[in-house]
């Protein structure tokens, strides 16, 4: 017997008890019939159809022989609670009825002879079942359909005779006719055994309570719990779950009723989380979960204490852990049937707090089981039983059944404890801690618990780590890093960021151990100072091709392996150059880039500077800084670079260029000068190459995207911008790191023209008259100016109608410090104020930085030109006699009088106008112009 069925539950406990049903006389092999009715039994069973568990068995089969019935306890001294055999035989072997299926019709022509042979295989039956209560009912299957009952004189006479050469009640015969229904008849036929199946276990329960009245609580403790148990069980298997669950808390209590020692104490324990786990089971069937965690709370507080021998202190914690487990199982299980849980509340925290004992169980055994190897297993085994299994739960292989107090054979019981230790030393703790801390993590991430989450997920790593699964401790605590780098847990950070470390040298992994060392090195690290010198170390050594020396507190075989490992990547020439994205970490450089400022015009150098820092605890040399722009043109212009030895990586002096000293801000400066083709767009820096080592030896390159920054910057900045602390001064070639901002990109504007614009006009314009207006163009440059240009019209987003008179576009005109006067005549045909845009454009040579670029300036002008009417025309109509009309009538002269008024601030000559009638209207005399002339 292994050691984990000491705190297992059995397969029996945790199953849902059904009434056991056996079905004899079927032949399911070879008979169609018969395969057809078995299959309606078994196959495709619905939740509705009543909980039988049925099994075709021989009609000769041989049941477990009932044993002699006791007439008295008053000698009778029990060895155990309960036997390990007891809940399987009432499931799987002693059926509560036994069903004989016989091939007979009412009309069958040699009707005694079979019903000779039908009750010859009853009384067969009733031979096997001798002295048990179990239920005996016949089936006869027929292929004709029965008429009702009280029509077929013959089929009720021969039922009766039937019944009579059987000894069997009219209750237990049963007719099953072979029709297209047969499924319908199945389920007739099943409420019916379910009814006898009932009465079966009601006598069971009846006959063990009747077994109380011998019993006194002085020798006899063991049976009051073992009897409750039954009449429980029994209650279950009869569905009765109300009495099941009364009669388990009678049994639990009665358990806790026992004097407890050394001896029987995991005995004790073992019926206790039974008893416990079924009624937490009933309590969530019962969609009563606060009964059912007060009950589990009430049961680890009772058990807690009682460890036992110490020697074997390891078996209690993991008892705990599996009552824990046990419970966050059967909290699934009714969530999965539509129990709610929350996030305070949920099987996530059980499954945690069985990890936990099982961590527990892990250190107890690595104290008490930490034997010599020349210790060997003992032989004989202590563990070893005659017939392979316990007796009785909870006990002891090597002393079964004896209950004293006082151990009688310490030479035994000596070498029993031993080999249960040495069991215990060869058991996989980790996988089982794995196991309970993924099923907490899955609920945890189920509830939306992220820290909880992430918390049992740098432990499931660390076990992996302990485990020497280094591949998924790696990838499991990668993920948990950038939750606690974007939260600032810098302490938990840290811790995972080592256990990271060792993983990565173990594996002899080259850029994961890189990485993992420079963010060690950095400001959120919490190591101190000499372990960060000795990280710093060993990354040199990797950078100049050596092997680093062995993180501490590793596993002394696992080293000896990884040495090998790096000694091969020593030896190997492949790629050795590392570029690591650093944006989403903390390394120990900080970078930021910044333009000077936010646009630059075309012919000024374009200016930024990128300022470096370094956190680790000495001096350390970098050999090319290098930034890259959206226009690539430009990546040329900004790199520096320094060669050195490779010994001088690490110097303990600020000489050299590209040499960080710890705690100082190093500021580069780049400018160059931009491309005419980028005026309007903006130059934005792409990333930042920091390269750490040379080519020589191991290469890394440190890239941050944009400007800079890494995962702890943003926070930073506003810590710093929302800070009332007084900074210290520093000298003016220094500068405070956090008052620096990154300013990644900057716009390319065009070159300031050096020209004046004058517009001339006389406003306002009337409508339709050719407005003059004079554009003056003087030029201030120093040299020739090329493809002038000059364009006019409305500005853009303003509507009207207009008529330029002149082309206005004025190309390639060349002029030195000259003035150009052009008129440009507008007409415009509405009134009103419009805004006229004149763009002026030209090319000119220019020297920047030494270099001579062609730049096109330009300029622009708006003037606001309102627009009226010339004169206001107003009519009136009079009768001959010159009275007002307000109307006119047909074929009755009147007078049409016409004032014309003038709205024009010069005078205006009328040259002639004209009258136009409607077609309705005609003049009683020829029209003339009265202003002709």
């Amino acid at each position: 017997m292994t050691p984990p069925t000491h705190w297992d539950f059995p397969v029996e406990l945790c199953c849902r008890p059904m009434a056991f049903v056996t079905l004899t006389g079927l032949d399911v092999v070879y008979n169609a019939v018969h395969r057809a009715v078995w299959d309606a039994f078994c196959a495709n069973r619905r939740a509705d159809r009543v909980p039988i568990s049925f099994k075709v068995l021989p009609g000769d089969h041989e049941y477990p022989k009932c044993r002699t019935k006791r007439t008295s306890y008053e000698w009778y001294i029990p060895k155990g609670i309960l036997k390990t055999g007891w809940m399987n035989k009432h499931l799987n072997l002693v059926p509560a009825l036994v069903v004989v299926f016989y091939e007979l019709d009412w009309d069958e022509p040699q009707w005694k002879e079979k019903q000779l042979e039908c009750a010859t295989r009853v009384e067969i039956v009733r031979q096997s079942l001798q002295g048990r209560n179990t239920k005996v009912a016949v089936v006869l299957i027929q292929k004709k359909t029965p008429l009702p009952p009280g029509e077929d004189v013959i089929a009720s006479e021969r039922a009766a005779a039937l019944c009579n050469a059987c000894d069997l009640s009219g209750k237990s015969l049963f007719v099953l006719p072979h029709t297209d229904h047969l499924v319908g008849y199945i389920i007739r036929l099943e409420n019916a055994f379910y009814e006898h199946a009932q009465t079966y276990y009601y006598t069971e329960i009846r006959r063990v309570k009747s077994h109380k009245e011998f019993l006194n609580k002085t020798t006899h403790q063991l049976l009051f719990v073992r009897h409750q148990f039954k009449i429980a069980f029994f209650s279950e298997l009869k569905q009765d779950m109300q009495n099941a669950l009364k009669n388990y808390r009678t049994a639990y209590n009665l358990v806790h009723e026992l004097r407890a020692h050394e001896t029987n104490m995991l005995e004790i324990k073992t019926m206790a989380g039974f008893i416990n786990y079924k009624i937490c089971r009933l309590c969530f069937q019962h969609n009563t979960p606060l009964d059912a965690i007060a009950q589990f709370r009430k049961h680890i507080d009772l058990c807690k204490k009682k460890i036992g021998s110490a020697e074997l202190a390891f078996e209690h914690a993991a008892w705990m852990s599996k009552q824990f487990q046990a419970f966050g199982d059967l909290f699934d299980e009714a969530i999965k049937l539509g129990l709610t849980a929350i996030q305070t509340q949920n099987p996530g925290f059980y499954y945690q707090q069985a990890a936990y004992y099982a961590q527990e169980r892990k250190q107890l055994a690595s104290m008490l089981c930490n034997h010599d190897s020349s210790v060997t297993y003992p032989n004989p085994d202590p563990l070893e039983t005659q017939t392979g299994v316990l007796d009785f739960y909870g006990q002891r292989p090597w002393r079964q059944g004896i209950l004293s107090f006082d151990l009688s054979d310490p030479e035994k019981e000596k070498m029993g404890i031993l080999s249960l230790q040495l069991k215990e030393k060869n058991v996989l703790h980790s996988e089982l801690i794995i196991t309970l801390l993924s099923n907490a993590v899955a609920q945890f991430k189920k509830y939306k618990c992220p820290r909880m989450k992430s918390h049992l997920m740098v432990q499931m790593g660390e076990e992996y780590y302990y485990a020497k699964d280094y591949a998924k401790a790696l990838k499991l605590l990668d993920y948990v890093m950038c939750e606690y780098r974007s939260e600032g847990w810098w302490t938990l950070l840290t811790s995972i960021l080592s256990t990271a470390l060792k993983c990565s040298y173990l594996m002899a992994q080259l850029k994961d151990y890189i990485t993992y060392s420079l963010e060690l090195l950095g400001r959120a690290s919490t190591l101190k100072e000499d372990q960060k010198s000795r990280i710093e170390k060993n990354l040199i050594k990797v950078l100049m091709n050596e092997s680093p020396d062995p993180e501490p507190d590793c596993d002394t075989a696992a080293v000896k392996a990884s040495q090998k490992l790096w000694a091969d990547r020593v030896s190997l020439a492949g790629s050795n150059i590392f570029t690591i994205e650093v944006q989403d970490f903390i390394p120990f450089v900080q970078c930021k880039a910044k333009f000077l400022a936010p646009s630059f015009h075309v012919d000024v150098p374009v200016q930024f500077d990128v300022y470096l820092r370094a956190d680790c605890p000495h001096p350390i040399r970098f050999s090319k800084l290098c930034i890259s722009f959206n226009n690539q043109d430009y990546n040329q212009y900004c790199v520096v670079e320094e060669a050195y030895q490779k010994s001088d990586i690490l110097e303990q002096s600020s000489q050299g260029t590209m040499c960080l000293v710890p705690g100082k801000t190093r500021k580069f400066s780049f400018k160059f000068v931009a491309k005419t083709e980028d005026v309007g767009k903006k130059i934005e820096i792409t990333s930042v190459d920091l390269v750490l080592g040379s080519e020589s030896g191991r290469c890394v390159i440190l890239n941050w995207r944009g400007g800079g920054g890494d995962a702890s910057s943003s926070q930073e900045a506003l810590q710093a911008a929302r800070s009332f602390k007084r900074r210290p001064k520093l000298p003016d070639n220094e500068v405070h790191w956090d008052t620096l901002t990154i300013q990644a990109s900057t716009m390319i504007i065009s070159r300031v023209p050096n020209i004046s614009v004058q517009l001339r006009h006389e406003p306002p314009a009337l409508t339709n008259e050719m407005y003059c207006l004079i554009v003056t163009v003087q030029s201030h440059e120093e040299t020739v100016a090329k493809d002038v240009k000059l364009t006019a019209g409305l500005k853009p987003g303003i509507w009207g109608y207009f008529l330029l008179i002149q082309h206005l576009d004025i190309a390639h005109t060349v002029f030195f410090i000259l003035q150009l006067e052009k008129p440009i005549y507008i007409r415009c045909g509405t009134v009103g104020a419009r805004m006229f845009l004149f763009y002026i454009s030209y090319l000119i040579n220019t020297v920047v930085e030494g270099k001579e670029i062609l730049c096109r300036c330009h300029r622009d002008e708006t003037v606001t030109i309102d627009t009226v009417f010339p004169f206001d025309v107003a009519v009136k109509f009079v009768s001959t006699k010159l009275e007002h009309l307000d109307r006119v009538f047909a074929d009755i002269p009147f007078l049409l009088m016409t004032d014309i008024l003038s709205a024009s601030p010069w005078p205006l000559t009328i040259v002639t106008s004209q009258l136009q009638l409607s077609a309705s209207m005609t003049p009683v005399d020829q029209l003339e112009s009265y202003v002709e002339n």
